[in-house]
């Protein structure tokens, strides 16, 4: 009997490519499930044991938190990046992270396939496919969702045929939650209007008329610690100011994007902990770094972002990029206050021994110590020298 690794996530898409490969295509099925983040132990378990009642011959876990941010989220912050100014690329870079091991596993088993649970309109697809092609040359790719161009009603149709037993209404939204953030997927997020309902989203909002604040601390662009605690990873630390952050429904929102394939989508997202995170680390960059520095890395991180947005993650550009950033977190070190409100936050301040605000050098508004006035009179002049060459030409011409 053939071996096929499917990539697992207990969801409705993958539950139903389980299935179909083991009743319609008669293959032995290795489901793999690659933990970035989004699954207690207690959910694992659980997702373990769909997986056997499914009928798969083997169920692996990886746990890839660590590695997730080690190799792709700390780059993230380092670059401050959001895609389109929205979206913090929480499921692009999940989706990077779990088919490379999916790859490692399929190689470990000795398969000839490998299956993900991808439909046909959306960017995972080109994702896994072009990770697959690359790392696993040879493997062919099964796709049941996109190749039978299911809808969801169908596969939930298909699978209670076959006696399997889920929650199918929580499947009526297609949720992917991971360390860096959580989409949501609905009815509601197919049209160009509409909002999810409060109780779409999987995290509660419970601190409704509250308000307090969060102190996060920088060590060359890394967190280490939150009001005064110490993590043993940034990892730890995300995980922290989601569970404070989360309850007050911060980081909501729904992206507008352009997808791999050329066409437009929405999807919603909760992601407290990075929307926090992201905003702290680029208040204490614009307080530490010279302008030319935030210059060239918001350039640079734009770019990043896109292209790992289109899964380019093997791309060796992508490695220069990311020693540029390790490079730029040099001074950022220090500590961020904000204050966490309903639905929103404010960033009031930063504390840094590399603060180039620093009171010696002169106080905003007021006669700065470092020159003169004769000297910006001078500089003045020849900064501008140029310029007024170019227009004193173009008016002679003019004559």
């Amino acid at each position: 009997m053939e071996k096929v690794v499917v990539g697992f996530s207990g969801g409705l898409d993958t539950t139903y490519c389980v299935k179909y490969l083991t009743f319609e295509k008669g293959l032995e099925v290795h489901s793999v499930i690659v933990n970035t983040g989004g699954f207690s132990e207690e959910e694992l378990k659980k997702v373990e044991a769909h997986a056997y009642a499914l009928g798969v011959k083997t169920h692996t876990t990886v746990n890839a938190v660590k590695g997730y941010y080690d190799s792709i989220i700390k780059y993230l912050i380092y670059g401050n990046i959001l895609k389109n100014n929205t979206y913090p690329l929480s499921v692009s870079a999940e989706r990077l992270s779990q088919a490379l091991h999916i790859a490692e596993h399929v190689k470990k088993v000795g398969a000839k396939l490998v299956a993900h649970g991808s439909t046909g309109a959306g960017n995972d697809q080109v994702r896994f496919d072009m990770i697959f092609n690359i790392m696993i040359p040879g493997v062919e790719i099964l796709t049941p969702i996109r190749d039978l161009q299911l809808s969801r009603e169908a596969e939930i149709e298909y699978l209670k045929a076959k006696g399997v037993e889920m929650n199918f209404e929580k499947a009526a939204y297609s949720i992917n939650k991971g360390l860096w953030g959580t989409s949501v997927g609905g009815k509601e997020t197919l049209n160009s209007k509409g909002m999810l309902p409060e109780s779409a989203w999987p995290t509660q909002m419970t601190k409704e008329g509250a308000s307090e604040e969060m102190v996060i601390g920088f060590a060359h662009g890394e967190i280490n610690k939150v009001n005064g605690q110490s993590f043993a990873h940034p990892t730890e630390a995300i995980q922290y100011i989601q569970s404070i952050a989360g309850a007050y429904g911060i980081g909501r929102d729904i992206h507008v994007g352009d997808t791999i394939i050329g066409i437009k989508g929405r999807v919603g997202f909760e992601a407290a902990a990075p929307m926090v995170i992201l905003k702290a680390h680029h208040a204490l960059e614009k307080h530490v770094l010279t302008k030319w520095q935030l210059s060239w890395k918001d350039q640079l991180a734009q770019f990043y972002g896109n292209w790992l947005h289109e899964g380019q993650i093997l791309d060796p550009v992508m490695r220069d990029i990311e020693a540029y950033l390790n490079n730029s977190q040099a001074q950022v070190t220090g500590e961020v206050f904000t204050q966490l409100h309903p639905y929103r936050f404010q960033i009031i301040g930063i504390e840094s021994e590399n603060d180039l605000m620093s009171a010696k050098f002169g106080k905003y508004g007021e006669m700065n110590t470092g020159w003169t006035g004769a000297d910006v009179r001078g500089f003045t002049k020849i900064f501008g020298n140029q310029t007024a060459i170019f227009h004193h030409v173009k008016e002679e011409n003019k004559k």
